[in-house]
């Protein structure tokens, strides 16, 4: 199997160095070698090993039919787009681990490759090597999933972890991700939650069948969340995580980006650092939980790899993913309940008559008080919050 890599960056030449890693075993289990014979890239690589596979016309690709199969890691909507529909209509399968194409155009590039015979996959777009997306669509299609729920952001991830463990401050974390490398010198889409957005938006378009528009999901980042946040949570036994969730209220579904206390019975209370985990719950199943490393070259691309061969195994065949055009409709987040804790500087007095009974938790920051409200309609608790004013506040899970 001829194969093509488009985007030579990170994930791009982590796949060329999966493929030659472990190439006898790709061999065993694709039941034919898997040999890379383009790259394309805008650079060229003078003394890199695959030197003489770089080409900087996608259309060289494209006209080659002894490719079978094509691998996008560019990142982005556009030109990743053009170039993938032009592979499928070239009757190439391929893979992605572009969460912001596949979020953007998944329906219609799979809508795309079934018109052509071929495949599009995209395991690596959520998750990075952790295998979530084949087993929605494989192994737990006995279940209803009437909620899926994740930490899939590593960057964020690291941030709270390190927020916890050494009572540091945002600004000081975030700094210290970005010289590491787990923070981009632009953060946004990390730090305000729209990198996970987009990835519970192609889980939960997966799980439902339909589009769902990331835009249309409520998302709250990190950046509100300080040390004295997590001095409380620490006296309540709870860790701070930015959850991508997505849950199934009778016929409909609500998704949500947002920080939330987690219990230490939770499943997700322990997944730490740069680690990612995802968390299902079926109705004939119940709980399951899948971890690993969300992000990084070799684990990213090992879930590509994973879908390479995957095709070369069904080189002649269509696999059927079910995710249509149609557009669901998401319940408002505003009209569900959750629980929230409180941070706030007034009296116990004026806590209770705006909230009535809550749960007082004393004594942790100097000169405020935080509270556990009962379950309550989201709604509602704005306007609570408003008439009390608060300082901070963090959903319970």
């Amino acid at each position: 199997m001829k194969i093509a890599v488009m985007g030579y960056g990170t994930i791009g030449s982590g796949v060329v160095e999966v493929i030659r890693r472990n190439s006898i075993k790709l061999e065993k289990k694709a039941g034919e070698e898997i040999e890379v014979k383009y790259v394309l890239d805008l650079r060229d690589f003078p003394g890199d090993p695959m030197e003489e596979c770089i080409v900087h016309d996608y259309k060289t690709i494209v006209e080659d039919d002894e490719v079978g199969v094509v691998v996008e890691t560019m990142g982005g909507v556009e030109p990743a787009f053009t170039f993938v529909k032009a592979m499928l209509e070239a009757k190439k399968h391929v893979t992605t681990s572009n969460k912001a194409l596949v979020a953007a155009k998944g329906a219609e590039l799979l809508s795309i490759a079934k018109e052509n015979g071929v495949n599009f996959q995209f395991e690596a777009s959520v998750g990075g090597g952790i295998p979530i997306i084949r087993n929605i669509n494989s192994c737990l299609t006995a279940d209803e999933l009437e909620e899926v729920s994740g930490i899939l952001n590593g960057t964020t991830n690291y941030m709270l972890t390190k927020m916890a463990t050494e009572g540091a401050e945002f600004d000081d974390v975030l700094k210290e991700a970005q010289e590491k490398g787990y923070a981009e010198k632009d953060p946004t889409a990390d730090i305000e939650g729209h990198d996970p957005c987009r990835k519970i938006a192609i889980l939960t378009s997966l799980v439902s069948g339909k589009t769902v528009d990331f835009e249309d999901i409520h998302c709250e980042g990190i950046t509100k969340i300080s040390s004295a946040d997590f001095k409380y949570a620490k006296k309540i036994n709870r860790s701070i995580k930015l959850l991508a969730s997505s849950r199934k209220i009778g016929a409909n579904y609500v998704a949500m980006v947002a920080p939330f206390m987690l219990d230490s019975t939770h499943p997700l209370y322990s997944v730490n650092d740069v680690f990612n985990a995802v968390f299902v719950h079926g109705n004939v199943l119940g709980d399951a939980m899948f971890y690993g490393s969300g992000a990084g070259s070799l684990p990213t691309a090992s879930a590509v790899v994973a879908d390479v061969v995957e095709m070369t195994k069904n080189k002649d065949k269509h696999l059927e993913i079910e995710w249509s055009s149609e557009k669901l409709q998401l319940l408002d987040y505003e009209d569900t309940e959750s629980r929230f804790f409180v941070r706030t500087d007034k009296s116990e007095d004026d806590i209770r008559k705006v909230f009535g009974n809550v749960k007082l938790i004393k004594d942790v920051v100097e000169g405020e008080i935080g509270f556990i409200t009962a379950h309550t309609r989201e709604k509602d608790f704005e306007e609570k919050a408003k008439k009390l004013g608060i300082i901070n506040r963090i959903r319970l899970d």
